[in-house]
């Protein structure tokens, strides 16, 4: 069997990992890269992407509702075919034309399960790769439920295929996914259900900007089951049948449909870390501060994937795809600057947080105040009758230093962008007020939230 040198393989083609592979064959190294999955990594193909797209047409029909008689005569209907058609425009082309972008780049290309056989060599199907240097992009995978009739839950890229939207929907657990695709098949005329194992969902956060979208989801049919968690379930014809653990606020619930939105964890199965002398935890490839992995200095992990510091979010994986392509090839290593990372549920409305939570303030024993702003009657807000908007911003009570913004509302997901700005740059408030933003925008609410 012939082995085939290289001086970067890269495990995966997501966020995480075409970064680094271009960066790298631009200054003429020979990279591969392998993928087991469909070119094009999570977010493309099966997650952010085309989950904004679906979050796009509900929050229409959404805007469209709360404004009929109010200039719209007759509220929007979704047509979920029409939708999956549009989102597949998207979609379907991605594979192909990732994996031909990487090609004419002059990258290798494999497709396959990459796994180590010793520190410096993998192999894919038939085929052993010897490499001076490794990156692990793997990106993360639905969390086991480990209950039976487990194999009778979708995935959230399942549900993202769907063809047709069932009548009534479970979605286990309360987080990212089971908030945002919820909302979606609610506007979509499903009968929606969320079961949360405690008593708060979406823990990292603000608790209080948590129960206003609660209340909201309730009262857009969206059925919320606290301290309520699977035991089994099992298939009775056309119908799902949950049966919950005795410490449930409800023993049964039947449905057409089960969802996984219990959490992801790194996708490191398959690799035979092992071998490959890589340390490993639950919170996946152990590294050190330049993403270089504790246990074998050849081999560097991104993304989901890593134990890094980051949020899993699209935008940490970019960066650290470019932090490990500048360490592969510069003496004088860099590290990831994680103080400002914006996270958002693109529910309708959506919610954001950025920095600290008041809680986790007062935690670290900070001295705070905690400006707190009912929006609904602002001009922004008021002119496309959104029924909650607040926003929360947390102060250090001494320096006014911004330590934390939490918004909920439909303008959330851009708001928390300036905000991000402002603490990433330390801007200087009294000046940011001075900014002629265009009226009238969300922007344009900065001075009166400053």
């Amino acid at each position: 069997m012939e082995l085939k040198e290289f001086d970067l393989i890269v495990i995966g083609t997501g966020s995480a990992a075409t970064t680094a592979a271009y960066t790298c064959r631009e200054k003429n190294l020979k990279v591969a890269i392998i993928d087991e999955r469909p070119y094009g990594g999570t977010c493309a193909n099966r997650g952010c992407d085309p989950k904004k797209i679906l979050v796009g047409v509900a929050s229409m029909v959404d805007e469209s509702k709360r404004m009929t008689g109010y200039g719209i005569k007759e509220k929007s209907e979704i047509s979920w075919e029409a939708l999956m058609k549009f989102k597949s425009s998207f979609t379907d082309p991605v594979p192909e034309s990732r994996e031909k972008a990487l090609k004419e780049a002059g990258i290798t290309c494999y497709h396959g399960t990459a796994s180590f056989i010793n520190e410096d060599q993998v192999q894919v199907g038939e085929e052993i790769l010897h490499f001076k240097k490794l990156l692990i992009a793997t990106g993360a995978k639905p969390r086991p439920l480990s209950i039976h009739g487990e194999e009778l839950v979708i995935h959230s890229d399942d549900f993202l295929n769907l063809k047709t939207l069932p009548n009534e929907i479970v979605f286990i657990g309360g987080g990212f996914i089971s908030f945002e695709f919820a909302h979606i098949a609610a506007r979509a005329g499903a009968k929606v259900h969320i079961l949360q194992r405690d008593d708060q969902p979406l823990k990292n956060f603000d608790a209080e900007l948590v129960g206003l979208l609660m209340k909201r989801s309730k009262e857009i049919g969206i059925n919320i089951h606290l301290n309520t968690e699977p035991e089994s379930i099992e298939k009775l014809g056309e119908k799902y049948i949950l049966h919950m653990k005795e410490v449930s606020m409800i023993k049964e619930l039947q449905c057409n449909l089960v969802v996984h939105g219990a959490g992801r964890i790194p996708n490191i199965e398959s690799l035979n870390l092992e071998k490959g002398k890589i340390s490993s935890s639950k919170k996946g490839i152990e590294v050190d501060e330049n993403l270089r992995s504790v246990s074998n200095v050849k081999v560097y992990a991104a993304g989901d994937v890593s134990s890094s510091e980051g949020l899993p979010l699209t935008p940490v994986a970019g960066m650290e795809s470019e932090i490990v392509a500048y360490n592969l090839s510069i003496d004088e290593q860099k590290t990831g600057d994680y103080s400002v990372m914006p996270s958002i549920v693109f529910s309708i409305p959506s919610l954001a947080s950025l920095g600290l939570t008041e809680e986790e303030a007062k935690k670290k024993g900070m001295e705070i105040k905690a400006n707190q702003f009912d929006t609904t009657q602002w001009y922004t807000y008021k002119r496309t009758r959104e029924p909650v908007a607040k926003i929360k911003i947390v102060k250090d009570k001494n320096s006014q230093k911004i330590l934390g913004v939490h918004i909920l509302g439909d303008n959330a997901a851009e708001l928390i962008n300036y905000f991000a700005l402002i603490m990433k740059f330390n801007l200087p408030l009294d000046e940011v007020k001075k900014v002629l933003f265009a009226y009238p925008t969300s922007a344009s609410d900065l001075s009166h939230l400053l």
